[in-house]
């Protein structure tokens, strides 16, 4: 396939590692794999509330299923537990190959944009700001200006209407499969980053990712230079 030159970037564990938040769950729940079940129920939760109309953002969000998550656990967990739990995901460190990938793709003349459902917070550093990485991008979107989650497809939409491209000349890189899923049906190409945790989802009826690949060197190494014709 002709690739994209435009490269749509999740960034919570694909760009980010949210294994860096276990410690607190650890600490929190006394069993650090409690961060998975919290990351599951946040996207479930953010899904459920986008198709059943309603919208709060993902930080606000979040610190509502690590409640409910202390409620089944019967955690007596800390009243800054929430606060301390926000301030995890804007500190999450970035993926050791992050930097070095993304200047890669950046240098062989692919167009970077990231595109999260985290929100931005105003008058704080964003999570890509605190991990190095703002710099890396054109633009950085988040969902809060649709007031809908990924993978609606209206928050794929506005990145083309920002851009001022087609859904065809973008790519969107991705360690879950329904973003990608998102991303497919509203026209883009996709690329799956199995991070630890993450792999292809093998249902022939479903749409199967364009490249699949271990983590940013890899991808870079694999993508062949886009087409920029019209980009210039």
């Amino acid at each position: 396939m002709a690739v994209p030159p435009v490269l749509v970037f999740d960034v919570n564990e694909t760009l980010l590692d949210i294994e860096a938040m276990a410690p607190l769950f650890d600490e929190l729940f006394g069993d650090r794999r409690v961060l998975r079940d919290w990351f599951n129920q946040l996207v479930m939760y953010s899904m459920t509330a986008t198709v059943s109309g309603h919208y709060v953002d993902f930080a606000t969000l979040g610190g509502g299923v690590l409640r409910m998550l202390a409620d089944i656990h019967q955690a007596d967990i800390a009243a800054d537990a929430v606060e301390r739990l926000a301030a995890s995901m804007r500190t999450m460190p970035a993926y050791p190959d992050s930097v070095d990938g993304l200047t890669q793709l950046r240098d062989n003349g692919f167009r970077l944009v990231t595109l999260t459902n985290s929100p931005h917070p105003p008058g704080q550093p964003t999570a890509l700001e605190n991990a190095g990485l703002a710099e890396l991008f054109e633009r950085r979107f988040t969902v809060d200006a649709c007031h809908a989650f990924k993978p609606d497809p209206t928050v794929y939409r506005r990145v083309c209407e920002e851009l001022g491209v087609a859904p065809a000349d973008c790519l969107m890189v991705a360690s879950h499969v329904w973003d990608l899923l998102g991303a497919h049906h509203v026209g883009f190409g996709t690329a799956l980053i199995t991070r630890p945790g993450n792999a292809p989802l093998p249902v022939e009826a479903l749409p199967q990712p364009d490249f699949v690949a271990s983590d940013l060197h890899e991808l870079a190494r694999r993508l062949p230079r886009p087409s920029l014709e019209g980009f210039e």
